[in-house]
């Protein structure tokens, strides 16, 4: 079988920066652990990475989270410290501007991945959307999600997203 694990926007401004929050920080030992099995197991390793700039508060996004977070060469735009030492040269990064990344699902679309785990931040926004394009992409794939390995800064959103995925037959693992 074929596989890939997708960690979604683990960067800094959404672990401790301009929108960082608590339970950001639970995911990360989880998510260190996700992509040392995937690498022992042969599978690739995926990142994305949300990326703005300067026009950021004159954007749509923008205009509705009025937050400048993510901006390209900052160190709220670079992925944590522990995530980035696992990350090696070859793993493709998307860098995205806004919440999924339609060039990460032209990506998969290009692959023959039969499973696809995604992880990371934040569950109802990135997560959620990036789940739905590698479903759009794959869609005969088993696409996966992990509940341990994902948060939100409102556990209703986060437990409604983890809802809704399943609706869209995406699994959710390891949901307490």
């Amino acid at each position: 079988m074929n596989k890939a694990l997708i960690v979604v926007d683990m960067q800094n401004d959404f672990i401790d920066g301009a929108l960082g929050f608590e339970k950001a920080n639970t995911v990360i030992e989880p998510i260190v652990e996700k992509i040392r099995e995937a690498r022992n197991e042969g599978w690739s390793v995926i990142f994305t990475q949300d990326t703005h700039d300067e026009n950021y508060m004159k954007s749509e996004e923008g205009s509705h989270l009025p937050v400048e977070h993510c901006i390209e060469g900052t160190e709220g735009h670079k992925i944590h410290g522990l995530i980035e030492a696992e990350r090696h040269s070859e793993d493709k990064v998307f860098q995205k501007s806004t919440f999924p990344s339609l060039e990460l699902g032209n990506h998969l679309k290009k692959k023959t991945f039969d499973e696809i785990e995604l992880c990371g931040l934040v569950s109802n926004i990135c997560v959620i959307s990036n789940a739905i394009i590698a479903k759009a992409a794959r869609p005969d794939a088993r696409i996966v999600v992990d509940a341990k390995a994902t948060a939100s800064f409102d556990d209703s959103l986060n437990d409604q997203s983890l809802n809704v995925m399943e609706g869209l037959h995406i699994e959710i693992k390891n949901r307490s």
